[in-house]
Parts: C-alpha cells; sequence; structure tokens
C-alpha cells in the first residue's frame, strides 16, 4: 500500500495531523480546524460550502454525468481533557485541550482522499466531504442538518469512518447492524417530606424510596429486555442530605444516570421502565417522583446495502483477508447515526493498531497513529471510485 499516496503527499498529510492535534479546539470552536479544511478543499479545486451547523464544513466534487450522489463524514472536535503524553513533540498546546479520540486523523484522511479524487477524476457522479464538528456529545450532526444539509445538498447513502486501537494496521472492521449504542440520559427526584433522623415516622423518607428504586432498575436489563439483546442502565450521580447534618432526613433524593441500548426498541422499553419503576416505587412509599429521560444519541445501525458497498470498497483497497465482518458493537455513541438514520448508511472500523500504554479512546495519553493514514485514504477513495464507477 506504499505505494497509494506519493511520498511527499503522505508526508504533507502526517504534518497536517500532527498539526491539527496540537492545536485542539473542541465542538463548535473549530474555527482554526475549519479554515484549514476550506482552504486544502479549495486548493484542490473542490466546491466548498461552510458555516453549516455553526463550524461545520462541506466540499462538493462532481465529475461526469453520474446520477448517484454520496456523503463521506470526517468529524473534527477535541475533548476537553489534558494530554500527558509530554515526550510527544506535536502534544497538545491548548491546556484542557485534547485530540484523544482520533478526530485529527479522520480529518486528515478524508482531506487525502478529496485531493486523490479531485486529481484522478475516476468517477462518475457526486461526492459531498462532511466535516463535521461537535461529535463528543455537542450536537454537531443534528446541527448541520437543522441547517439544512439534506436539503442544500443531493445525498444517496453516508458513510463514515472511525479508527479503532486494537485492530492492526492496514485493516478493517465493517459490519452490518448495530455499531454504538444509543446514550441517553434520565433523572429520578423522589420528594417525601424531611424530619428527624430519629423521628422519621414523621415525615416521608424519600432515601427508602431512592434505595429501593436503584435495586429495581437493574432488573431492566435482566428481565425485561430480550437475553440476545444487550443493553446498559446505570446510575451514576446521587444527591440528598448533608453530611454535616446527619440527623436529618431530606426532603428529596436525586438521582441520575446513563441509558444504552443498540436497538430503537429496546430504547423505548428503557424509558419506560425507568419511569414505570419510579413512579410505582413513589406510590408504594407515599412520596412524589419526578422523572426526566432526555435522548442524546440514537444508536448507530449500518443499513444491509451500505454495508455491503462499504465492505466490497474496503475488501478492494485493502485485501479481503485484511477485512472482518464480524466486530462486537461499542456501547459508545457517535451522532453519525443522525446522518444514517436520514439515508441508508455505514460505519466502518480502521485499524489503528495496538494501544500504546493502553492508550484507548478517551484516555490521556491516546494518539492517533500516523501509519493508518494511508489505508484510510485508500478506502475512502476505493469507495467512491466503486460507489460512483464511471460510464
Amino acid at each position: 500500500m506504499s505505494d497509494f499516496l506519493d511520498p511527499q503527499d503522505l508526508e504533507e498529510l502526517v504534518a497536517l495531523r500532527r498539526d491539527l492535534h496540537a492545536h485542539p479546539e473542541l465542538g463548535f470552536e473549530e474555527e482554526r480546524t475549519s479554515a484549514i479544511v476550506k482552504t486544502f478543499l479549495a486548493d484542490c479545486g473542490i466546491a466548498v460550502e461552510d458555516g453549516i451547523g455553526k463550524t461545520g464544513v462541506v466540499g462538493t466534487l462532481k465529475r461526469g454525468n453520474g446520477t448517484t450522489s454520496i456523503a463521506l463524514r470526517a468529524d473534527m472536535d477535541a475533548l476537553a481533557m489534558p494530554e500527558t503524553a509530554t515526550e510527544r513533540p506535536y502534544r497538545s498546546t491548548v491546556p484542557g485541550k485534547m485530540h484523544a479520540c482520533g478526530h485529527d486523523g479522520h480529518t486528515v484522511m478524508l482531506l487525502g482522499a478529496a485531493r486523490k479524487l479531485a486529481r484522478s477524476r475516476s468517477f462518475s457522479g457526486t461526492v459531498h466531504f462532511v466535516f463535521q464538528p461537535a461529535e463528543e456529545g455537542r450536537g454537531g450532526a443534528q446541527a448541520m442538518v437543522d441547517d439544512g444539509l439534506f436539503e442544500r445538498f443531493s445525498i444517496d447513502r453516508f458513510y463514515g469512518l472511525h479508527n479503532m486501537p486494537g485492530i492492526p494496521i492496514g485493516e478493517m472492521a465493517v459490519v452490518v447492524g448495530p455499531q454504538l449504542a444509543s446514550s441517553d440520559r434520565w433523572e429520578v427526584t423522589f420528594k417525601g417530606v424531611g424530619t428527624h433522623g430519629g423521628k422519621p415516622h414523621l415525615g416521608l423518607d424519600p432515601t427508602v424510596a431512592a434505595g429501593q428504586f436503584l435495586s429495581a432498575i437493574h432488573t431492566i436489563v435482566s428481565r425485561k429486555v430480550d437475553p440476545v439483546e444487550a443493553a446498559v442502565v446505570s446510575a451514576c450521580a446521587i444527591q440528598a442530605g448533608d453530611f454535616e447534618a446527619l440527623n436529618v432526613i431530606p426532603d428529596e433524593v436525586r438521582i441520575g444516570g446513563t441509558a444504552r441500548a443498540y436497538s430503537h426498541a429496546v430504547r423505548d422499553l428503557i424509558e419506560a421502565e425507568i419511569g414505570r419503576i419510579a413512579a410505582g416505587v413513589a406510590a408504594a412509599t407515599g412520596i412524589g417522583a419526578a422523572y426526566d429521560y432526555r435522548r442524546g444519541m440514537p444508536p448507530v445501525i449500518n443499513e444491509a446495502d451500505a454495508t455491503q458497498r462499504a465492505l466490497q470498497a474496503a475488501q478492494a483497497a485493502l485485501g479481503t483477508a485484511n477485512v472482518a465482518t464480524a466486530y462486537p458493537p461499542s456501547t459508545a455513541g457517535d451522532d453519525f447515526a443522525i446522518f444514517s438514520g436520514k439515508v441508508p448508511g455505514a460505519y466502518v472500523w480502521l485499524g489503528n493498531g495496538p494501544a500504546q500504554d493502553g492508550a484507548l479512546h478517551h484516555n490521556t495519553r491516546y494518539d492517533f497513529n500516523d501509519a493508518a493514514i494511508e489505508p484510510g485514504v485508500r478506502f475512502w477513495t476505493t469507495l467512491v471510485e466503486q460507489e460512483l464507477q464511471a460510464r
């Protein structure tokens, strides 16, 4: 695969990736990154529209008379966390911000593919290079949709790619069905009547209800979700009382957590069951309960036909033996689901090599592997050339 990119081009992409790594920007703050992307695309002769979803950029390349139009997504944002790899010469220069998920690499790979395709012109149809802001929980995909992404650009299929530590360099996983879980937040507040800790009979104790609730919600996955499905319900925060007043039963107990699912039906079930349990416990203990379920990212579910197309491109680009068709889904989330919920889509995993020092995504020592740039460019380029075959 070493001859796919000109050595000078690859050197430039590596340098750009490291520059982006050294200058991380959080979601909807990617002003510098967006400007670099816009200039790079324009220099390739690609039509560019920016400011989509605030800091999003879309480059459009049309060749021939093909009528099919596809979109390729790269996310651009970093995370609000420190980088601890002080020996890294291109480490973050911004305190408390870091490219700890490889979006710097994603951006550069798609730019490399855009330049390769602009030069080769070996396809017929339209490809949109979508550089998305704010993937890390800030709603960048929805912002682009709300800004008219699908009205402004004709898109028949949407593709996403994410690096994966643990998969060897030069290998990929392309799998039909669920890839990432939905990511939702929930809160329950039990409202009782506070009283003296030594006279509980004079009040209505919300801490008792909270204890029963915390025990009961863990039956949702074990007793309500089909055993062949997978789901997570976790309580992650609790607020009640005061450790400076351990003789006071509080008026309220607030509990919050996360829920994850790989199907829309299970997601619906979890939302309903948490509320049902909260209401039931409140009724049994004679207190009130307020329930709020806030939906975040839907699950990423690869559509069969789009996945088959991505699989054929991956096999052609990297070799059949280097492409896995079975890979466990992740309980992390990605708002690529917003795009693939509008049109058929596929989200694929690209090998990032061994996890150095155990550094996986969102770790303070994580780094995108520059050796993955060329395989990523090769895959994106091959996908476009196969999807939009010149006639």
